[in-house]
């Protein structure tokens, strides 16, 4: 009965009646912005690299993974903050915020300029993607929710994925649109956010304490600091063991502090479900794999084979076509059928299989029907059955105070994934600059760490098995909250 107050607490009825479609359309357009431009810069990266004097790739790397980390690590501390205040106010803020970054990563006149605007656009990402979830999640009825979900992770995952499709069709005029390009979406989504969406007023959590940004900011950089740079440094050289051994004493310290703290970043009761759990793990290792898997197979279609960035993108496109196809026309009724976690499970070894397809059938000569289309095709059903139905299950589990914190928790762990797996394939591919021709076997290295990660996301998926199969079914209402979750107003 408590759970059921607060649940209509947190869905009034001036969100109910601007529910479902609505709410969920225009929300997307702001998951749309961040998740496109997540990857349409990785197009643009060669481009980039020429008109701003800039060949060494651990750099430019930085143009992804300064994204990528300031996004991870904003993500949770702006959830709890979307928890505590009007969510509709925080994405709208976030739009804003996200849109004049765009502009001013548009004008840089050097690298620096442009990984520090980058930096602007991630702290705007950070506030539009759990108040995005959150909004949608509290417009739903709990048996509607799962679904709802499911089609927002498979909107921002198709659009993460169709980036570079839609970079290269950008970057043949400039690679300045990639970020131009946001200005009227973002502003369209202000205008139909600021009149339809449901002012939501916040709950009653205590502010969270700021340390756990800076250790999680701190232990995530140096962690991805030391794979970009590992192969410059050397790998047992002294200036890497120490970056590397400061990531971990900062991640420790973070864990410390989320057990101890009264107001903790991540208040542990969250991961008191096994499903959540499970599905947060798999969200770190299955990103990993994305990113790599994306970031590879750009650099040699146009670094080898000396693909112009249109090209590439269009070579591409097959696999982001299958992932609203799986996921909208497939996923739903394998859910039902076989469970949550069968259908992650099986998403991750397709996805891994498509990867290894590349290390086996790309050769040296330009062979793209019979070296990488397979592959494509592979890995976007890897996605269309993986990405949603993760990030269902995960928000499933979620009591309806933590909706913005625990989606947040999830996308931190992605966004983490993706900085990593950036940052361990260019570790593999070496000192090679944007450009210039890389070996062959050192993109199979690459393609078979790649699929490796993907596979390791099967192992907590299975964990999933251990929840009965109707905890993941579309149509059935989330597990209720663990016994400590109302401890954490906090969360």
């Amino acid at each position: 009965m408590t759970e059921l107050m607060v649940e209509r607490a947190a869905t009034p009825q001036s969100a109910r009646m601007a529910s479902g479609r609505a709410v969920l359309l225009i929300v997307c357009a702001g998951v749309i912005l961040v998740n496109l431009d997540l990857f349409v810069v990785n197009v643009a990266l060669p481009q980039i690299a020429r008109d701003l004097g800039e060949t060494d790739l651990g750099t430019l790397s930085w143009v992804l993974n300064g994204y990528a980390v300031c996004y991870a690590a904003l993500l949770v501390f702006f959830g709890r903050l979307a928890d505590r205040y009007r969510r509709d106010l925080g994405f709208l803020l976030g739009v804003v915020v996200f849109t004049a970054a765009s502009a001013a990563c548009a004008a840089a006149s050097n690298v620096e300029m442009l990984i520090g605007f980058r930096l602007a656009q991630a702290v705007g990402a950070a506030l539009v993607t759990p108040t995005s979830l959150g909004l949608v999640l509290a417009a739903h009825s709990a048996e509607r929710r799962q679904g709802a979900v499911r089609a927002w992770t498979a909107i921002g995952g198709m659009a993460a994925a169709i980036g570079p499709v839609i970079g290269g069709l950008l970057v043949a005029a400039s690679w300045r649109w990639a970020f131009l390009v946001n200005i009227p979406v973002g502003l369209a989504a202000l205008v139909a956010g600021r009149r339809w969406l449901p002012k939501l007023a916040g709950q009653p959590t205590e502010r969270p304490d700021p340390l756990g940004v800076v250790l999680a900011t701190g232990g995530i950089g140096l962690l991805t600091a030391g794979l970009v740079r590992g192969g410059d440094w050397g790998w047992t050289s002294a200036a890497l063991l120490g970056t590397l051994l400061g990531a971990v004493v900062l991640l420790a310290l973070f864990v410390a502090h989320c057990a101890t703290s009264r107001t903790p970043l991540i208040h542990p009761s969250l991961f008191a479900g096994r499903a959540f759990t499970g599905a947060s793990l798999v969200a770190l290792f299955f990103s990993a794999s994305f990113a790599a898997m994306l970031l590879s197979i750009v650099l040699w279609e146009q670094g080898h084979w000396g693909w112009s960035p249109l090209r590439a993108g269009l070579a591409i496109a097959p696999g982001p076509l299958m992932v609203p196809l799986v996921a909208f026309g497939v996923a739903g009724a394998l859910i039902a059928r076989y469970g949550a976690a069968v259908v992650i499970a099986a998403g991750c070894a397709v996805f891994g299989g498509g990867v290894a397809w590349w290390a086996l059938a790309i050769t040296e000569e330009q062979n793209y029907v019979s070296g990488v289309l397979g592959g494509m095709l592979l890995t976007g059903i890897g996605v269309g059955l993986t990405l949603p139905t993760m990030m269902a299950t995960a928000s499933g589990a979620l009591p309806p105070q933590s909706f913005a914190t625990g989606s947040a928790v999830v996308n931190m762990l992605r966004q983490t994934g993706f900085a990593l797996g950036v940052a361990v394939a260019i570790a593999i591919l070496g000192e090679a600059s944007v450009g210039t021709g890389t070996s062959l076997h050192a993109f199979r290295e690459a393609w078979w760490v790649t699929a490796g990660l993907a596979l390791v996301g099967i192992v907590p998926a299975v964990l999933l098995l251990r929840r009965p199969a109707r905890a993941a079914h579309p149509s059935t209402p989330p597990a209720p909250a663990p016994p400590t979750a109302p401890v954490a107003p906090a969360a």
